[in-house]
């Protein structure tokens, strides 16, 4: 069989590594999530009729039985569950607007949000992501919504993701959206690509990080970690 090379986006090999040189191993090519440029093009109700026939194909492929009652909705389910829900995020319509708020408190320190749980999707094999975020950011004058924080997170997961991709997008968001660099980002998730296929470790965990400006440093790091631990 031959060797398929991937090409990036210049049309060249990506790090001259074919698919089957990477394998199991979670490359990704950019901060951006990898779209097309006609991606919404189609209607949503298009995409689920799409997305209902070619999972219709999988399912007949793979010997199912589609006139099961309990499988002949299954496209139709699935269909829907792709576009509303877990991959939502790709539509830059499903963006929580976020309103900002004079600091009238006058709190200075670091705001930290922990233990935001979300479910993501490898993008490599499209099976779940689930972890915990812990998000901190200290005001430059404005505040913002503590359940927007919980948004944005959910806003980047819910999307065919890569852990670093999610961490940098969640970070960079908070920075526009807060105009500031003070913000530090935390995910710790465990990849079912790794703990129910491959290598089938089911003990392991991720860890990736994001500290900007004023968390950039260890004594802030130290603290932050003490925060989220306690």
């Amino acid at each position: 069989m031959k060797t398929k090379i991937i090409p990036n986006k210049n049309g060249h090999h990506l790090n001259g590594l074919s698919i089957d040189d990477i394998g199991d191993d979670h490359l990704f090519t950019g901060l951006d999530t990898p779209m097309k440029a006609n991606a919404f093009e189609m209607s949503n109700d298009e995409k689920k009729q799409r997305i209902s026939i070619l999972f219709s194909e999988i399912m007949d492929v793979l010997g199912l039985d589609l006139n099961d009652d309990s499988l002949k909705g299954t496209p139709d389910r699935v269909a829907k569950m792709y576009v509303e829900e877990i991959f939502s995020g790709l539509d830059p319509k499903n963006k929580p607007k976020v309103a900002l708020f004079d600091n009238k408190y006058q709190y200075n320190q670091m705001l930290v949000e922990k233990d935001i749980t979300f479910y993501s999707n490898c993008e490599h094999h499209f099976v779940p992501i689930i972890g915990k975020a812990h998000v901190a950011y200290k005001s430059s004058g404005k505040v913002i919504g503590l359940s927007k924080l919980n948004r944005i997170v959910q806003y980047y997961a819910k999307r065919p993701q890569v852990q670093e991709r999610l961490t940098q997008q969640i970070a960079n968001e908070l920075k526009t959206v807060l105009e500031t660099e003070d913000v530090a980002v935390i995910i710790d998730a465990k990849h079912l690509c790794v703990s129910s296929r491959g290598v089938k470790d089911d003990t392991s965990a991720t860890v990736t990080t994001y500290y900007g400006g004023i968390f950039n440093t260890p004594e802030k790091i130290v603290e932050l970690q003490n925060y989220i631990n306690n």
